[in-house]
Parts: structure tokens; C-alpha cells; sequence
């Protein structure tokens, strides 16, 4: 497992605000790894992963956007039914409680990405 950061975005729920949040880290030479977006009435929030965290920040700084930075994990694991729950089942079953998760795979594809943060992060260095 390697360390990464996600970063959680507080966002306004209207047209176009996950393509601005996008334009600004592009600009910025930053790669999203992964994203989730998700929308309560007229707030939501975006969790991402990239590749340069600390640049990232620089541009989100200077886009004067406002995040949350949370350390997570990313994990490996093979492209091929019951991976995923086989690997979750471990974190499980050493009372990791998961408080986001993202996970991708290319069709046809070899390996799948798992990122996940956790509840209490003392407890992913058991897992």
C-alpha cells in the first residue's frame, strides 16, 4: 500500500463547478487519479486523488477553493471478480472502518485501483 492524499472539496451544486474545479488542477499541470463527486440539494462536495499533491494545493490554494486534506491508501489488486471484497474483507476483519473508497479499473485491464481513507487512521498501519 502507498500513502496518498485525497482532498475533499466543498462545492456549490450548479452546472459546471466539477469542470472548473478540473480546468484549475489542469491548468495547473495536476493529474486526477480518481474522482467522486456527490450533491445534496444546493451543496456537494468532490473527493479527489491526484498525482502531485503538493501542486494541488498551490492551485487550490490560489483558486481560493475550499478542501480538506485527508491522508489515504492506495492499494493494487487484481482486475477480476471477488478482489475487491477479498481485500475489503481484510481491513474488515482488522476493525478498519473505511470513511471513503474509490476504486477503477480499465475494461480488459489487468489491475484495479483501490484508494481509501479511513475512520481512525491509527488503525491502517495494522491492515
Amino acid at each position: 500500500m502507498a500513502k496518498t492524499k485525497q482532498f475533499t472539496i466543498s462545492v456549490e451544486n450548479r452546472p459546471g463547478t466539477v469542470a472548473e474545479i478540473a480546468r484549475t488542477l489542469g491548468n495547473a499541470k495536476v493529474n486526477i487519479l480518481a474522482l467522486l463527486g456527490t450533491a445534496q440539494g444546493t451543496t456537494g462536495t468532490v473527493e479527489l486523488v491526484v498525482e502531485d499533491a503538493r501542486r494541488a494545493k498551490k492551485a487550490l490554494d490560489e483558486a481560493r477553493l475550499t478542501y480538506r486534506e485527508t491522508t489515504a491508501e492506495e492499494y493494487e489488486l487484481p482486475n477480476k471478480p471477488g478482489a475487491l471484497a477479498e481485500c475489503l474483507d481484510r481491513l474488515a476483519a482488522k476493525g478498519v472502518n473505511l470513511s471513503s473508497i474509490h476504486a477503477t479499473a480499465a475494461k480488459g485491464g489487468k489491475k484495479a485501483i483501490l484508494i481509501y481513507t479511513v475512520a481512525a487512521e491509527e488503525k491502517v498501519a495494522a491492515a
